[in-house]
């Protein structure tokens, strides 16, 4: 049987910290409620993704950058593959990732934000929403900070100003010209520090255990789902484990959001605690 940590994030962080740390590094993941991000956001965010994403395909392509690795704007369907994978995966994206003043001195590793024209609203609450998924990251990156015995800030110098995107999901049907053994998000792991996911409620989330095997996973309505990224494992040596993601074809996900959010440097030395040998982990 798997325990996968349920917090509320309106708790005092004292208090969950040692449960989240004990998923995180038993299972790479644990699910959190109460994350402060307004429902009326989250709604307002599905429905201009939703008119962006029902955009004809010729407008929506407009929007991909050549050269830009798919890291601002428009992805489209049948592009993005899994390491290792032999297919595409049978998704489209948007990427949202920060905006930096003019002359900051990370401005050439961070491409300036794409905004739709064609759709009302998307700039404000896309930003909007990309900002409350920072504040509930950090919120998080301070538990894990308590749980490893480090101050509570321990973790802010390092994704200060780092390279964090934001996600927007969408699952077309699939029709009969869908190729043999394509599915819609194939197996992988994250190269980021930590993962926030909305949406995750619908049918397809599974989690791979340390034993090999694979759980579904029940997630409440309107919770986060957080999982540890491969920086993130690096950084704590191991102690946290970089949560495995299946591919799968959920039955019926249209749509979802999520952050990741990257640090800058490393945080921690190679060795993390004096009784733990030095590990290398291998990003993905």
């Amino acid at each position: 049987m798997i325990n996968i940590a349920s917090v509320s994030l309106a708790q005092p962080l004292e208090t969950i910290a040692d449960e989240l740390g004990r998923s995180f590094g038993e299972y790479g993941f644990a699910v959190v409620r109460d994350h402060g991000i307004p429902q009326s956001l989250i709604d307002e965010a599905e429905a201009v993704s939703k008119a962006f994403f029902a955009l004809p395909d010729d407008v929506k392509r407009a929007y991909k950058l050549e050269g830009g690795g798919g890291a601002r704007g428009y992805t489209p369907f049948g592009t993005e593959k899994a390491k290792d994978a032999e297919v595409f995966d049978l998704k489209e994206f948007w990427h949202v990732g920060r905006d930096l003043p003019a002359g900051h001195p990370l401005a050439e590793f961070m491409a300036p934000n794409v905004w739709p024209s064609e759709v009302e609203g998307f700039r404000e609450t896309m930003s909007a929403l990309f900002a409350a998924f920072e504040v509930a990251g950090g919120r998080v990156l301070e538990a894990i900070a308590l749980h490893l015995g480090r101050p509570r800030d321990f973790f802010a110098a390092s994704v200060e100003d780092g390279n964090s995107v934001m996600r927007l999901l969408h699952y077309p049907p699939l029709g009969e010209g869908a190729p043999e053994g394509a599915i819609r998000a194939a197996g992988h792991e994250d190269i980021n520090t930590i993962t926030l996911l909305l949406g995750a409620e619908e049918a397809g989330l599974e989690l791979l255990t340390k034993q090999g095997e694979w759980h579904a996973v029940d997630v409440p309505a309107g919770a986060l789902v957080i999982n540890v990224g491969d920086m993130l494992q690096r950084q704590t040596n191991g102690r946290l484990r970089s949560h495995h993601a299946p591919g799968g074809q959920p039955a019926r996900r249209r749509g979802a959001a999520g952050a990741l959010l990257h640090a800058v440097l490393p945080a921690f030395p190679a060795r993390f605690h004096d009784r733990t040998p030095a590990r290398m982990h291998r990003s993905g």
